[in-house]
Protein backbone atom coordinates (compact mmCIF):
# COMPACT_ATOMS: atom_id res chain seq x y z
CA UNK A 1 0.00 0.00 0.00
CA UNK A 2 1.11 3.75 0.14
CA UNK A 3 -1.42 4.83 -2.16
CA UNK A 4 -0.43 8.56 -4.15
CA UNK A 5 -2.73 10.60 -1.62
CA UNK A 6 -0.40 8.71 1.59
CA UNK A 7 2.81 10.21 0.44
CA UNK A 8 2.60 12.68 2.83
CA UNK A 9 1.97 10.72 6.17
CA UNK A 10 4.55 8.82 7.45
CA UNK A 11 5.28 4.82 6.32
CA UNK A 12 6.83 1.45 6.80
CA UNK A 13 6.84 -1.60 5.09
CA UNK A 14 4.87 -4.31 6.24
CA UNK A 15 5.99 -7.61 8.11
CA UNK A 16 4.64 -11.13 8.51
CA UNK A 17 2.43 -11.34 11.08
CA UNK A 18 1.82 -7.40 11.60
CA UNK A 19 -1.40 -6.69 13.23
CA UNK A 20 -2.83 -4.49 10.97
CA UNK A 21 -6.11 -1.90 11.58
CA UNK A 22 -7.88 0.47 8.73
CA UNK A 23 -7.33 3.78 9.74
CA UNK A 24 -8.41 7.01 8.41
CA UNK A 25 -5.35 9.26 8.06
CA UNK A 26 -5.48 13.04 9.56
CA UNK A 27 -2.82 13.98 6.80
CA UNK A 28 -5.32 12.75 3.42
CA UNK A 29 -8.30 11.74 2.84
CA UNK A 30 -7.16 8.26 2.22
CA UNK A 31 -7.92 5.10 4.48
CA UNK A 32 -5.60 2.40 4.60
CA UNK A 33 -3.62 -0.21 7.32
CA UNK A 34 -1.64 1.38 10.18
CA UNK A 35 -0.76 -1.48 12.52
CA UNK A 36 -2.29 -1.76 15.91
CA UNK A 37 -1.00 1.29 18.50
CA UNK A 38 0.88 3.20 15.78
CA UNK A 39 -1.90 5.06 14.39
CA UNK A 40 -0.27 7.47 12.22
CA UNK A 41 2.17 5.47 10.64
CA UNK A 42 0.75 3.85 7.17
CA UNK A 43 1.73 0.21 6.64
CA UNK A 44 2.58 -0.55 3.27
CA UNK A 45 1.85 -3.97 1.01
CA UNK A 46 3.78 -5.05 -1.53
CA UNK A 47 1.20 -6.69 -4.47
CA UNK A 48 0.54 -10.41 -3.09
CA UNK A 49 0.65 -9.57 -0.01
CA UNK A 50 -1.93 -11.90 1.52
CA UNK A 51 -3.72 -10.40 5.02
CA UNK A 52 -6.77 -12.45 7.26
CA UNK A 53 -9.76 -10.11 8.76
CA UNK A 54 -11.03 -10.62 12.41
CA UNK A 55 -14.69 -10.88 11.16
CA UNK A 56 -16.16 -10.44 7.80
CA UNK A 57 -15.51 -7.27 5.88
CA UNK A 58 -17.09 -4.12 5.69
CA UNK A 59 -16.89 -1.07 3.08
CA UNK A 60 -18.80 1.95 1.34
CA UNK A 61 -19.00 1.69 -2.18
CA UNK A 62 -19.44 5.24 -2.75
CA UNK A 63 -20.25 8.70 -0.50
CA UNK A 64 -23.99 8.68 1.06
CA UNK A 65 -24.74 4.82 0.41
CA UNK A 66 -24.94 1.97 3.14
CA UNK A 67 -21.97 0.00 4.05
CA UNK A 68 -21.51 -3.77 2.34
CA UNK A 69 -20.54 -6.60 4.14
CA UNK A 70 -18.20 -9.46 2.47
CA UNK A 71 -18.40 -12.96 3.73
CA UNK A 72 -14.71 -13.35 3.11
CA UNK A 73 -12.25 -12.66 5.37
CA UNK A 74 -8.70 -13.51 3.48
CA UNK A 75 -7.44 -11.18 0.52
CA UNK A 76 -4.83 -10.83 -1.39
CA UNK A 77 -3.12 -7.14 -2.12
CA UNK A 78 -3.15 -5.68 -5.46
CA UNK A 79 -2.57 -2.13 -7.42
CA UNK A 80 -5.08 -1.97 -10.06
CA UNK A 81 -5.49 1.21 -12.46
CA UNK A 82 -1.74 1.89 -12.63
CA UNK A 83 -1.57 3.58 -15.54
CA UNK A 84 -4.15 6.41 -14.01
CA UNK A 85 -1.62 8.44 -11.95
CA UNK A 86 -4.29 10.56 -9.89
CA UNK A 87 -6.90 7.78 -9.21
CA UNK A 88 -6.41 4.98 -5.91
CA UNK A 89 -4.39 2.09 -6.78
CA UNK A 90 -4.43 0.02 -3.48
CA UNK A 91 -7.47 -2.52 -3.48
CA UNK A 92 -7.73 -6.07 -1.85
CA UNK A 93 -8.92 -9.29 -4.24
CA UNK A 94 -11.31 -11.41 -2.20
CA UNK A 95 -11.18 -15.35 -3.19
CA UNK A 96 -14.96 -14.68 -4.47
CA UNK A 97 -13.36 -12.29 -7.13
CA UNK A 98 -14.75 -9.44 -5.48
CA UNK A 99 -12.05 -6.40 -5.58
CA UNK A 100 -12.42 -3.52 -3.12
CA UNK A 101 -10.39 -0.17 -3.14
CA UNK A 102 -8.36 0.24 0.22
CA UNK A 103 -9.97 3.70 0.70
CA UNK A 104 -13.69 1.93 0.72
CA UNK A 105 -13.10 -0.24 4.02
CA UNK A 106 -15.03 0.82 7.19
CA UNK A 107 -12.42 1.91 9.26
CA UNK A 108 -11.52 0.32 12.66
CA UNK A 109 -11.20 -3.41 10.78
CA UNK A 110 -8.71 -5.36 12.25
CA UNK A 111 -6.52 -7.89 9.50
CA UNK A 112 -3.38 -9.96 10.30
CA UNK A 113 -0.60 -9.92 7.47
CA UNK A 114 -0.34 -13.73 6.77
CA UNK A 115 2.75 -13.83 4.42
CA UNK A 116 4.60 -10.94 1.42
CA UNK A 117 4.90 -12.39 -1.82
CA UNK A 118 7.86 -14.20 -3.14
CA UNK A 119 10.85 -11.66 -4.02
CA UNK A 120 10.78 -12.14 -8.07
CA UNK A 121 14.39 -13.68 -9.40
CA UNK A 122 13.79 -11.98 -13.03
CA UNK A 123 12.81 -8.94 -14.74
CA UNK A 124 9.55 -9.41 -15.72
CA UNK A 125 8.38 -11.15 -12.77
CA UNK A 126 9.17 -8.03 -11.27
CA UNK A 127 6.88 -6.51 -12.77
CA UNK A 128 3.63 -6.63 -10.98
CA UNK A 129 5.02 -6.04 -7.98
CA UNK A 130 6.28 -2.77 -9.03
CA UNK A 131 4.41 0.11 -7.23
CA UNK A 132 2.30 2.87 -9.47
CA UNK A 133 4.23 6.08 -10.14
CA UNK A 134 4.18 8.66 -7.74
CA UNK A 135 3.26 12.03 -9.20
CA UNK A 136 3.57 15.00 -7.37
Amino acid sequence: MCDYSLHNVKSRPAKVGDKLVTTQFDASSTRGFSAVGEPNVVVCLLSGTEVAFEGKVQWKPRLFRKKQTLGERVARFRQINKNQPYAHHDALEFPNGKIVFLTSLCEGQHATVLQLPAQPKMLAAAEPQARAAYVG
